[in-house]
């Protein structure tokens, strides 16, 4: 398949104007070909007036047009074949089986959401019957449904190519509401954006629905993003990346006469609590696989255990020289991107630099121009309360072991983290009364807590939360991946006293889309 270069928007195939973007293999530092020319503020009106005029027609397609849809743009993913791995590859430096295994998830996920619009139980349905004899007032009749909030932006993402980019899951989860979405793509890797881009973009014209349904657009520097979530008719942003990249975004959407949502993955370090009954028992185990889940992708992960907190002692110390082992032993992996390895680099010598900290191992190197050598260290407990840099992220294979001093030091260590994505207890049945003390704490602060596993490797289902109060997200009410992502981008509205013409087809006594319903305060399925 013929990589042209181009943008998309709606059904049309344009030749940007701004400066050229061009992939770069991470593995050799090759520049790929073809070079993306960026969009200027007019493509993104054009982008913007298509959604905006597609929105109103896509946002009551049927529900089983809509799920089709959706399954489409799997199957069209799935015939793109081997050029789309192949591209993914000599982008990112991933390997084929980890671009293969992306490819799975995203197009289970499109498959996923798909089957929640069938289902209808987003629609939320609600009817409170007329009762004109209450006394001493009477009632009107109330009907309420979740609609799509409108057209929505969407930023690639760097470390997952597919999952969380141009078809990820973002846009499955917005087309999945009935939004309209324009794609900002991400500059590391233009070629395997376009070949999904085109994929969706058969899938529109397949299922004959209007084509402003979806956009990909490209450009380097911050122009194209900005003006696309300043654009009036975008009423919703979805967003992973820094910190830094999602505040921007942020600040643009509240400075708008109408301010609106953005939905921004930006930081987290993803606590690991070393409980001292399971490290005595079981801490050779632990510390390697710890490290397994800590070189996983070299450490690309936004779920990476980038901190580990453990009671100071034989078993801490035992903990920490297995784990410096299996460190020491770790294969030099090549970073997703020129700017990602520079980042990873500056971080790790910033905190290996650090007078407060001890540098435990690092990991094997090779001669690539963008290898992630891993990186262990360890820092008091006492110097991490005191000391905010020592809770940044680092974007890669590097982690910080804490030592506290007791359980009480343990407990002020979790009761000062920022918001995070994940958080681990590694436990035996003699650590319960102690987790369940840390427990307030991490509910606080934490979007997903797990026992005796690793949080690499995140479950696309029902009860998945993918979020987490800021910095890990700037909403920590909702998840970006699992079926409840599609709830970002809906809201309520209420239908009172209409007439039956008036009524759209979900709220209609007949229940035409055979979806439970919530009837007088009681669910009917």
């Amino acid at each position: 398949m013929t990589l042209q270069g181009t943008l998309l928007i709606g059904q049309q195939t344009v030749t940007g104007t701004q400066d050229e973007i061009h992939a770069i293999n991470p593995a050799t530092g090759d520049v790929l070909e073809p070079g993306y020319r960026g969009g200027s503020r007019s493509d993104v009106e054009q982008a913007c007036k298509l959604a905006d005029a597609a929105f109103d027609q896509y946002r009551e397609t049927s529900l089983e047009t809509r799920a089709h849809f959706l399954e489409t743009i799997a199957d069209e993913i799935e015939a793109i074949g081997a050029d789309l791995t192949e591209r993914g590859v000599a982008e990112s430096g991933l390997p084929k089986a980890r671009l293969e295994g992306e490819r799975g998830r995203t197009c289970g996920q499109l498959r996923l959401f798909a089957a929640v619009v069938r289902a209808g139980e987003w629609l939320d349905v609600r009817h409170d019957p007329a009762l004109p004899e209450r006394q001493p007032m009477p009632r009107a009749d109330l009907r309420q449904r979740h609609i799509p909030l409108g057209p929505v932006a969407v930023f690639g993402a760097s470390n997952f190519p597919l999952a969380f980019s141009v078809a990820g899951g973002d846009t499955a989860s917005a087309l999945a509401a009935g939004c309209p979405v324009v794609v900002k793509g991400h500059s590391a890797h233009p070629g395997t954006s376009e070949l999904v881009g085109r994929a969706i973009q058969r899938a529109v014209a397949k299922c004959e629905l209007p084509e402003g349904v979806f956009s990909l657009l490209f450009g380097s520097g911050k122009e194209i993003g900005q003006a696309l979530v300043a654009d009036p008719r975008i009423k919703a942003v979805g967003f992973t990346g820094s910190r830094s990249g999602g505040t921007a975004l942020m600040a643009t959407a509240q400075a708008r006469p109408e301010p609106i949502p953005v939905y921004a993955e930006m930081s987290s370090i993803n606590p690991v609590f070393l409980m001292p009954e399971a490290l005595k028992a079981r801490g050779t185990a632990i510390a390697e696989s710890f490290v397994a889940s800590l070189n996983m992708g070299a450490g690309q992960f936004c779920t990476n255990p980038g901190l580990v907190v453990g009671l100071k002692g034989a078993d801490l110390d035992a903990f920490v020289a297995t784990a410096g082992d299996a460190v020491k032993a770790s294969a030099a992996q090549t970073m997703l991107t020129p700017g990602i390895h520079e980042a990873y680099r500056s971080g790790v010598n910033e905190l290996s630099g650090n007078a407060c900290v001890n540098e435990v191992a690092r990991g094997q190197t090779n001669d690539g121009p963008h290898s992630c050598q891993t990186a262990l260290f360890t820092a008091s407990a006492h110097d991490f309360l005191t000391q905010e840099a020592l809770q940044s992220e680092i974007f890669g294979s590097a982690s910080l072991v804490i030592e506290c001093r007791d359980s009480d030091e343990m407990q002020r260590v979790a009761e000062q983290l920022e918001g995070q994505l994940t958080a681990t207890l590694q436990l035996d049945d003699g650590d319960l009364d102690a987790a369940k003390r840390l427990m307030p704490a991490l509910e606080r602060r934490v979007g997903r807590i797990m026992a005796n596993g690793w949080p690499t490797g995140v479950e696309v289902g029902h009860a998945m939360v993918h979020g987490g109060p800021y910095p890990a997200t700037s909403d920590s009410r909702t998840t970006s991946v699992g079926s409840a992502a599609i709830y970002r981008f809906l809201r309520p509205v209420c239908y009172q006293d209409l007439p039956a013409g008036l009524l759209p087809e979900a709220l209609r006594d007949s229940n035409p889309f055979n979806v439970s319903r919530l009837i007088d305060g009681k669910r009917e399925s």
